[in-house]
């Protein structure tokens, strides 16, 4: 593969710095262009970031001399540098919305963690493993935009990446009706950690703005099929949700039950789990875990601090498996939030889109 040029809009906050510290050793992309707000603008990343670097790892040596450029005024200049941007910006829907959309209008690819244009219907909203497919709509996007490379590409909520992989091997053999998921959400979550929200120390918060309603109306779109040039999402199956902070930095756990029309037998999931592998497993990417869903027979796994760097923090860990009174099935899935969920979920997106070739 080529050396992408990359850039980060959104580079100083929490899901922008994890981008960062992902591409610093990335073999296919090489930050030259980092964008923040009009605040950080004119500093170096290191100047930008004092004090609020929020990665284990220290702030790595090729990024800390780039000076920020601000997101919203330096858009042709940028794109003019890059070969593709990822976009974590902290901006209202409609001013996100409006800025990756002129990042692609200036002929620039947007892989974003955003949410703005999750509902746009010909931009894919795409877990690699699960729907690689829908990036086919990125050609009647392009038309709608008036460009030949720019397009904006989003991943899903960063919740769903621990329960849907899950019941995707099962859906469409088996006929998936109906689920009920409780979702337990690390604080990183909110950008934040235990410096920043003190108030999530020994507390748990049961609401999460907006999270149940994308973890219920996400999956059909991520089910949904390209018609006509759009995504026109699934019609079924029903999901419930109820969704929790707990104070936990890093790593999403989901209580899942689910109804089939056909029943499967438990060996039988445990068998669709350990065999199922994606598009990025067959093209061998790199940011793509060998196993993307280990099952634990243990009781009391997945665990959060055990299990939620599995493969780099890149797979899917499942446990408790059974049989349930109101539903057919239960079982736990848990994943790392700011990882598979967010930055490494993007940037493993765009290694699917350069390998397929939507980025040249």
């Amino acid at each position: 593969m080529k050396k992408y040029a990359v850039g980060v809009i959104g580079a100083t906050g929490m899901v922008g710095q994890r981008f960062v510290s992902l591409l610093a050793k990335h073999p296919w992309f090489n930050v030259v262009s980092l964008a923040a707000s009009t605040r950080s603008a004119g500093k170096t990343y290191e100047e930008a970031v004092a004090g609020r670097w929020m990665m284990a790892d220290p702030i790595p040596e090729n990024v800390k001399n780039i000076v920020v450029k601000s997101a919203e005024a330096d858009i042709k200049t940028i794109a003019d540098e890059v070969d593709f941007v990822f976009s974590a910006v902290d901006m209202k829907k409609e001013e996100i919305a409006a800025l990756e959309e002129a990042y692609a209008k200036c002929e620039c690819p947007v892989v974003s963690n955003n949410s703005a244009h999750r509902w746009t219907p010909d931009v894919p909203m795409v877990i690699p493993e699960v729907n690689p497919e829908h990036i086919a709509v990125i050609e009647s996007q392009r038309k709608r935009l008036g460009t030949k490379r720019g397009f904006i590409s989003v991943k899903s909520n960063c919740s769903l990446q621990s329960y849907l992989p899950a019941l995707h091997p099962l859906k469409d053999e088996f006929g998936l009706q109906k689920v009920l998921v409780a979702t337990y959400q690390a604080i990183s979550g909110a950008g934040k950690n235990f410096d920043s929200w003190p108030e999530m120390i020994d507390n748990v918060i049961p609401y999460i703005d907006g999270e149940e309603e994308k973890s219920e109306k996400e999956p059909l779109k991520v089910w949904g099929k390209v018609e006509g040039g759009v995504i026109k999402p699934a019609a079924s199956p029903l999901f419930t949700a109820q969704c929790i902070r707990v104070p936990v930095t890093d790593g999403h756990m989901a209580a899942v039950f689910a109804s089939f029309d056909k029943k499967p037998a438990l060996d039988v999931i445990k068998a669709r789990w350990a065999s199922f592998k994606g598009r990025p497993q067959e093209l061998n990417l790199p940011s793509a875990p060998k196993q993307f869903l280990h099952y634990f027979e243990e009781e009391k796994r997945p665990q959060t601090k055990l299990d939620r760097m599995l493969e780099n923090g890149m797979a899917i860990s499942i446990g408790r498996l059974r049989e349930d009174t109101q539903y057919d099935i239960k079982f736990v899935c848990l994943s790392h939030n700011t990882l598979r969920g967010a930055a490494g979920g993007g940037v493993l997106m765009a290694e699917l889109l350069c390998a397929e070739g939507y980025i040249d």
